[in-house]
């Protein structure tokens, strides 16, 4: 019998504008985890709350009442001080770092955990100011960590290869996919699609990693050949003006529909001919796992992180290069001129996805913490 909860507090960014990948595992792991066993707290930085519906009563929530990650160091020093964990979980790169910095003031020596959420060499090459002094974070401040989550065996390589973080500091755990929730969700409503289609969804924040420019682009090829297709792009964040104004000046506007934030985007998904996720880079995404669940078929960029991961034991997924929009529109013409049963193995897609089932992961993460 456990005679005394462990306390265990989680820092997560909160985006004002949509969900992050980081925040949606962080919740379901949340929702899983045997709060007999662990007392957990989660503060939160930035102004978003979409994500907190749903969370279990036992998770205390803090909001640590600052806009910007690179202000959050005071914060979560009187926070952990106050709550005095026995272990913290920090994730994205911002967050981890200033968990790091705020590690000497921490007199209690909490466990230290960070998750890192994408593949770390190309979040530097490509979306990163100042890389030099990032890697220097990397290289000299993550092995001050207790451990290092990595969320396929590719970052576990990259961070050992690129930033000479030691192995035995680093673990691999995939991310959860609550497949049962997914299926669920997905039934709750009727199509959301008018018309004849085929109907296209993607999902996934408005920013330069998703590279919905380029999705744009190759959608455009695949109205010359298939007119009455349609896009619905599924999310919110800072791009957003710029990639309706994009549509417009392709004159395309009529045939995509940006459906901003959906608490439930899963009858989109299972509804749609085919599900795009056109990422200059990735880290494990959990939109493809969880399209997998649905089956719906899948084309995808062969971008740096996990895709190529999943893709192996989910042979089905049609990958192309990235940032190469003739090859992008394609791929979506031939996966929509076959027939559905034919573009996807549910035999396989269960196979894939038992890697990634919740308990399981969630199993992995109560040993870690």
């Amino acid at each position: 019998m456990i005679s005394e909860r462990k306390r265990i507090l989680f820092l997560l960014p909160a985006f004002a504008r949509g969900v992050g990948g980081a925040e949606r595992v962080i919740t379901t792991l949340l929702r899983h985890l045997d709060h007999s066993r662990f007392e957990c707290h989660l503060a939160v930085v930035g102004k978003g709350d979409a994500f907190l519906d749903g969370l279990p009563d036992p998770v205390v929530v803090h909001h640590l009442g600052v806009s910007r990650m690179r202000y959050a160091l005071p914060g979560i020093v009187k926070l952990a001080r106050r709550l005095k964990p026995q272990t913290i979980l920090s994730t994205v790169v911002y967050l981890n770092v200033e968990l790091i910095m705020a590690k000497p003031f921490l007199f209690d020596r909490p466990k230290i955990l960070l998750r890192e959420a994408v593949l770390p060499s190309a979040l530097l090459a490509q979306d990163m100011r100042h890389p030099r002094i990032w890697k220097w974070f990397y290289s000299r401040l993550y092995p001050r960590a207790d451990q290092i989550i990595c969320l396929f065996d590719g970052m576990v390589n990259d961070m050992v290869e690129h930033f000479g973080i030691p192995r035995g500091k680093l673990v691999r755990i995939y991310n959860p996919v609550d497949i049962e929730m997914v299926r669920r969700q997905g039934r709750a409503a009727e199509s959301p699609y008018s018309g004849s289609g085929p109907h296209m969804v993607a999902m996934g924040r408005l920013q330069h990693q998703k590279a919905y420019d380029v999705l744009l682009c190759a959608f455009a090829g695949v109205l010359k050949s298939v007119p009455s297709a349609r896009l619905a792009i599924l999310g919110e964040g800072p791009l957003e003006h710029q990639l309706k104004a994009q549509a417009i000046r392709l004159g395309i506007d009529n045939a995509v529909s940006f459906l901003g934030f959906q608490a439930n985007p899963w009858p989109y998904v299972k509804h749609a001919d085919l599900f795009v996720l056109a990422s200059r880079y990735e880290g494990l995404p959990n939109a493809v796992l969880e399209v997998l669940a649905l089956g719906t078929p899948i084309v995808a960029t062969d971008c740096p992180g996990g895709i190529r991961e999943i893709q192996k034991s989910a042979p089905q997924i049609v990958l192309v290069a990235p940032e190469n929009a003739p090859a992008l529109t394609d791929a979506i013409i031939s996966t929509l001129n076959r027939p559905k049963e034919t573009c996807i193995s549910q035999v396989e897609a269960e196979e894939c996805l038992r890697r990634f089932d919740i308990q399981q992961i969630a199993d992995e993460y109560t040993r870690l913490l």
